[in-house]
């Protein structure tokens, strides 16, 4: 079965061990953005774990969800691998109960992001936290017929009208980034409210195409659409995320935002997730 290309036998962890979770600072790509302190925007990382499980003391499996929000002026983001393996370390260790869990976790996963990491224990049978929903009142780009498509972004794909202004929240579920660990595709769903100058519809789905064969980190490609959306424009309003689809249990739903008032929660899954 060796020779079948299909994938590989991996070993995962049958220990509880916090040393498998990976940072990466967050200062790196932001240079590469021209990115300084202060932070031009604010926001967080919003992580939701399905496949979270361990052993009470009797060693019954107990299965959970959770919600793992990043501030986005932590020094690090937290590796989704590394997250994944994590988690999967837990499944066999025993814990006296919910609260101890998610002490550990806390711990653990607040050491990594340098900062204080905000979890939330969902119990399977009742979810609120975890609603399915779609953005109402958003423009969707899909439809839109475009040209001219390129496949690495930059700003220059964007055309922006200074003598209209326009207040607008646009939708699109053709983002596709790769991971620049494994060059896996990362799917996702572009969600941009905005007020500002007016921007071409037809110009921002052709910069949103343009990430398809970008590698970058979930959390750097909001950023950099942000990043670019408000140089452009310098709009009054900006918000950017992107839900992305889950890979290993996990999903990522990172939002930088212009409002310094935006507080962390948990955000809905979109339909698509």
């Amino acid at each position: 079965m060796s020779e079948i290309p299909l994938g590989k036998h991996t070993d995962y962890p049958e220990v509880y061990d916090a040393g498998l979770l990976y940072p990466v600072s967050r200062s790196v790509n932001r240079q590469i953005l021209g990115i300084g302190n202060p932070l031009p925007f604010g926001g967080y990382d919003h992580w939701r774990a399905y496949e979270l499980s361990w052993l009470d003391v009797r060693g019954m499996p107990v299965v959970r969800m959770a919600d793992i929000l990043v501030s986005c002026d932590s020094l690090c983001l937290i590796e989704s691998k590394s997250l994944k393996l994590y988690l999967n370390s837990l499944n066999q260790h025993r814990f006296d109960s919910d609260t101890q869990v998610l002490e550990t976790m806390q711990r653990d996963l607040s050491n990594t992001a340098g900062a204080t990491v905000v979890i939330s224990l969902l119990d399977c049978l009742s979810v609120s936290g975890a609603q399915l929903t779609d953005p109402e009142h958003s423009v969707l780009l899909d439809t839109l017929v475009v040209d001219n498509l390129v496949y690495e972004p930059s700003p220059k794909l964007l055309e922006i009208d200074v003598s209209r202004q326009s207040d607008e929240v646009f939708l699109s579920h053709l983002f596709r980034s790769r991971c620049p660990i494994t060059a896996q595709p990362d799917w996702g769903t572009v969600l941009i409210r905005y007020c500002g100058p007016s921007i071409d519809h037809r110009s921002l789905l052709r910069y949103i195409i343009s990430y398809r064969q970008h590698s970058g980190f979930h959390e750097n490609c909001v950023e950099q659409i942000f990043t670019d959306l408000n140089t452009a424009c310098s709009p009054s309003i900006l918000e950017v995320s992107i839900n992305f689809l889950r890979r290993g249990g996990l999903e990522i739903n990172p939002l930088r935002t212009l409002s310094p008032q935006a507080g962390m929660k948990a955000l809905p899954r979109l339909l698509r997730q």
